[in-house]
């Protein structure tokens, strides 16, 4: 075999594994080739990236690491959970973190890649299913929420992580900046997202809602959209629709009260749009309300956060949903409403007030990783 033959081979092989997309004008029979499943759909693990110093310093990672360290043990007698540390340093650090709170190692895999911060719900692999049933990663991009932080270590994590389990990788880094917190998929072709943080000059420049459904077609198998205006710079993310409406499973929507809405900085028209919602068949979405906090949270090192919790950024975990807490009245309520939408799993509250300082809550910091069909 002569050296142009094996040259040509190799790059067929590297286009096969990262595979670059580009984005062709929607037509009126859009083929699907990916879809994604639901949160609520078997994993085989769970993704963390454990906060560190070297961005923030060490204060910010030190009250962070007990909420990580109780989420990893909780996420960890449910599935595996695989942790993305900064380096060999942090790996060792956050082993000795973990063996304090007598968490099984052996249900914890280390990946060394360093990151800019933990938000690997935005940031982190999204993982698919293709045509076989096969899983391939998607790597939408990511640019710090439209420029507002820095993001390139954390732009490398989906093609790492494909690399090391090799499983090919579809960058789409090219067609649309989306970050995982930005849309919510019922897993049986709905998808629910707010326009300020997807149609946006500062992650797609000049793309219309047509352009943007078609892509989410193609690569995500969703045929029903329901969109909601949102905020553009109302915060970084420009109003993720994780904070405050998901998708409990594929006829529930989990959202607040109108007032709590409203409160929670959702406009009334957008409101509206949330409980007007139907799925592809044309039929109304049932509605969990949980409420805000009663308080204003206050962080543990007695920070007045000078607004209120939501408990809707919740993750479904195999056997556990783990919701964030805010050492509030309303924490139990909250924690018995989504008990009631999940009896075959174990409803646990962790304590995810100094993450909420920092913007987000449990959701945002997870990313499944499914089970092959």
């Amino acid at each position: 075999m002569n050296i142009l033959v094996l040259f040509i081979i190799s790059l067929v092989i590297n286009s096969c594994s990262n595979q670059k997309e580009t984005f062709q004008e929607p037509d009126n029979q859009i083929e699907i080739l990916y879809t994604f499943p639901e949160e609520s759909e078997p994993h085989d693990a769970t993704w963390l990236q454990w906060p560190h110093h070297y961005q923030y310093g060490t204060a910010f990672r030190d009250y962070l690491d007990p909420t990580w360290v109780i989420l990893t043990k909780e996420l960890s007698s449910s599935e595996k959970v695989h942790i993305i540390a900064y380096n060999e340093t942090e790996k060792n650090r956050i082993i000795s973190l973990l063996n304090a709170q007598s968490v099984d190692l052996n249900k914890v895999e280390f990946k060394l890649y360093p990151t800019d911060d933990f938000w690997i719900r935005d940031n982190g692999p999204i993982y698919v299913h293709d045509k076989n049933g096969d899983l391939v990663i998607q790597n939408w991009g990511f640019n710090g929420w439209g420029n507002k932080a820095d993001f390139t270590n954390c732009n490398e994590i989906p093609t790492k992580i494909g690399q090391d389990q090799n499983i090919p990788v579809i960058d789409l880094t090219s067609i649309m900046i989306n970050e995982g917190g930005s849309v919510e998929l019922d897993g049986h072709g709905t998808l629910m997202a707010c326009k300020s943080s997807i149609l946006n000059a500062n992650r797609n420049p000049g793309m219309t809602q047509s352009e943007a459904e078609a892509i989410f077609t193609k690569y995500l198998g969703v045929t029903n959209f329901v969109w909601l205006d949102g905020q553009a710079g109302l915060e970084i993310t420009d109003q993720h629709i994780d904070g405050f409406a998901r998708f409990g499973n594929s006829t529930t929507i989990v959202t607040m009260e109108a007032s709590d809405l409203l409160e929670f900085d959702v406009q009334q028209s957008d409101i509206d749009k949330l409980f007007a919602a139907k799925n592809k068949d044309n039929v109304p979405y049932n509605f969990l309300k949980l409420p805000l906090t009663q308080n204003n949270v206050v962080t543990t090192y007695g920070r007045d956060l000078g607004y209120k919790g939501s408990y809707c950024n919740y993750y479904i975990a195999n056997t556990k949903v783990i919701v964030p807490t805010y050492n509030d009245p309303n924490d139990n309520v909250a924690l018995q409403k989504l008990q009631s939408l999940y009896p075959n799993r174990t409803v646990v509250g962790i304590d995810f007030r100094n993450a909420y300082a920092n913007g987000g809550m449990t959701h945002c910091v997870t990313q499944q990783q499914p089970k092959m069909k």
